[in-house]
């Protein structure tokens, strides 16, 4: 299976204390889900780096000390490998100019106000023809906006469903 992940997984991933609103059972859920993706998945990222800079400013490229940045340092190691990642296009706004809008990302009033850093998650999804899910823990814009989403053909995995109710 393909699957996009959001970096609020992995940064859970990494433990309570780096993500205080985490609840233990949704640090697990992240923890074992990126394991099983670096075991029996496919990652997508983009060809611009966007989703690969991210991770790299929120975790650490060393692989240490928590599993969130262990998953970073798989994907370094694997980005080139198309058994483990594969890598789509996307197309920045205004040629370039606009790194966090993308052509890619679906005109539609009613996703306006969805958070600009999260869109390439979305243009990396619509630009590859399986629109593999995107993976979320802790992050209520994906919960906000997912019926928005959902129309455009984005999929989104929620493993931290309680994380979207409460706060």
């Amino acid at each position: 299976m393909r699957l996009i992940v959001d970096t609020n997984v992995p940064v859970v991933a990494n433990g309570a204390s780096i993500s205080p609103q985490a609840a233990p059972g949704c640090v697990r859920a992240c923890v074992s889900r990126l394991r099983d993706i670096q075991l029996h998945h496919v990652l997508i990222l983009d060809d611009g780096w966007h989703i690969l800079r991210e991770y790299m400013r929120e975790l650490a490229s060393s692989g240490q000390p928590g599993v969130g940045d262990a998953f970073l340092k798989w994907v370094l190691t694997n980005r080139a490998n198309p058994q483990r990642c594969e890598i789509v296009h996307i197309t920045p706004r205004n040629g370039g100019r606009d790194p966090v809008t993308f052509v890619e990302f679906p005109e539609d009033d009613a996703l306006a106000g969805f958070h600009r850093k999260d869109r390439k998650f979305v243009a990396a999804s619509v630009s590859h023809p399986e629109r593999p899910p995107i993976l979320n823990a802790v992050d209520t814009d994906w919960w906000n906006y997912r019926m928005a989403l959902e129309r455009h053909g984005v999929r989104v995995e929620f493993l931290c469903p309680e994380a979207m109710t409460t706060g």
